[in-house]
């Protein structure tokens, strides 16, 4: 999918009424940026803003990026339901670029690319991230297209824990697993799903 392509998907599906992944943050992401003192964090990808709202209100200084306008428009009306302010631009992934060192946090959630943009992505990530600054990830493995509950229909956007180790070698892991659970996150992510989740530290 071209990213004009993927641009009309998002602007499409989150045009609807209503938060498509519901407006409450990820079950994986809060369980960890819950443990991390409040700094800077990115959120690629950031779609309608659940995430990234919730660190907000959790004294983080929140940076996102996704392609979709509609999920921008959404997003921000969430932060300001909060009474927190987030910043937003709308762009593709690979047109960004940040200084080293930018962010104590980067969290890619359900955030899927293809092959050559991931790891190149992810080696930016690394670059913007402060030493000791942490990487999360949660996405679909290629066992989720047995089920139901959501993520993209081409193999080569779904990772194994392996491949996320593979392509992350900038970072020491403290947690690499993949999982079986049911996803209770709105319309489009309902159900019995396989995830990768993944935590890295960089030294």
């Amino acid at each position: 999918m071209s990213s004009s392509d993927a641009k009309e998907f998002w602007n499409a599906r989150f045009e609807q009424p209503g938060y498509m992944y519901g407006d409450k943050p990820n079950l994986f992401f809060k369980s960890i940026i819950d443990t991390l003192p409040a700094g800077r964090l990115f959120v690629p990808g950031a779609g309608q803003g659940r995430d990234a709202v919730y660190a907000a209100e959790n004294g983080w200084d929140v940076y996102c990026v996704d392609l979709s306008d509609a999920g921008q428009q959404k997003a921000l009306k969430l932060a300001e339901s909060k009474n927190v302010t987030i910043k937003f631009i709308v762009a593709d992934i690979d047109s960004i670029d940040f200084p080293e060192a930018t962010f104590d946090a980067v969290a890619c959630i359900f955030f899927h690319l293809p092959p050559e943009i991931r790891q190149r992505f992810y080696n930016n990530a690394a670059k913007w991230m402060k030493p000791n600054g942490h990487f999360i990830l949660e996405s679909f493995t290629p066992d989720q297209l047995n089920n139901t509950s959501g993520g993209p229909k081409d193999l080569n956007m779904l990772t194994t824990a392996q491949q996320i180790m593979d392509e992350n070698r900038l970072l020491k892991p403290e947690l690499i697993e993949e999982y079986e659970t049911v996803l209770d996150e709105g319309l489009h992510h309902s159900g019995k799903a396989n995830v990768v989740r993944f935590v890295g530290r960089k030294n």
